[in-house]
């Protein structure tokens, strides 16, 4: 029965979905390289030597980042508030969970959390660090990839006047900054494994200038722009 039914999936989405990849591969989601090769690269880096257990992934959207870790082996939940930031969609890669990480409904433990390019839009990010944290087994790790300038937070930079893009975002996209970090670790019993800077635009702030293609390997004394940082739960 089970084969019978993944043979009719197949034929139903070959039928149905090929004019829309089709579409997709003509207009692809972001139509300039970007940031995600950097953090998926540092993620998966970590992920194949040091997870041996279950994935939380949060905020996935759209993307099929979920199901490349399945594809590697990982066993993956993968949760979203599907009513927030994208209004409602469907992810046809991976099952997606609709559940908000500032109040999750889900109390699974989990060796290994991602938060890829997500922290940054959710107002609440001391909430969702705590819970994350909650949410994982002693000694069990987080990746978190965000805009990030070592000395300066914006709330906001789509707000800011020298903004690249973003003035009419339906959503907030926050630069971290050291402070926030800190208030992470003060919260919680999180330690930093590891931390990378990366220059993605030529200004000062997070989408001020032209874009840096690909990302360069910088320090916190040197332009950035985006962090990829690793932290781990202590044990009990």
């Amino acid at each position: 029965m089970k084969k019978i039914i993944l043979k009719t999936y197949d034929m139903i989405g070959s039928t149905y979905l090929s004019p829309m990849l089709n579409l997709e591969q003509r207009k692809r989601p972001f139509p300039k390289i970007n940031e995600r090769a950097t953090e998926y690269t540092f993620t998966l880096n970590h992920l194949r030597h040091l997870c041996t257990g279950k994935v939380l992934d949060i905020g996935p959207g759209k993307s099929s980042w979920p199901h490349l870790l399945s594809t590697c082996g990982f066993e993956v939940k993968a949760i979203d508030k599907m009513e927030g930031y994208w209004g409602s969609y469907f992810n046809r890669h991976y099952k997606i969970y609709n559940d908000d990480i500032t109040n999750p409904k889900t109390d699974e433990k989990f060796q290994f959390s991602t938060c890829l390019s997500v922290l940054e839009h959710i107002p609440d990010h001391r909430a969702a660090i705590k819970n994350i944290h909650r949410l994982l087994e002693p000694k069990g790790y987080l990746i978190l990839t965000f805009p990030y300038n070592e000395k300066e937070y914006s709330p906001d930079i789509y707000k800011h006047p020298n903004a690249g893009y973003g003035q009419n975002a339906n959503f907030i996209t926050q630069v971290y900054s050291r402070t926030q970090i800190d208030e992470w670790l003060s919260d919680t019993s999180f330690k930093i494994i590891d931390q990378e800077y990366y220059k993605v635009f030529t200004g000062e702030m997070w989408t001020m200038g032209e874009r840096v293609v690909p990302c360069e390997q910088t320090t916190k004394s040197e332009l950035h722009h985006l962090t990829c940082i690793l932290l781990q739960k202590r044990g009990s």
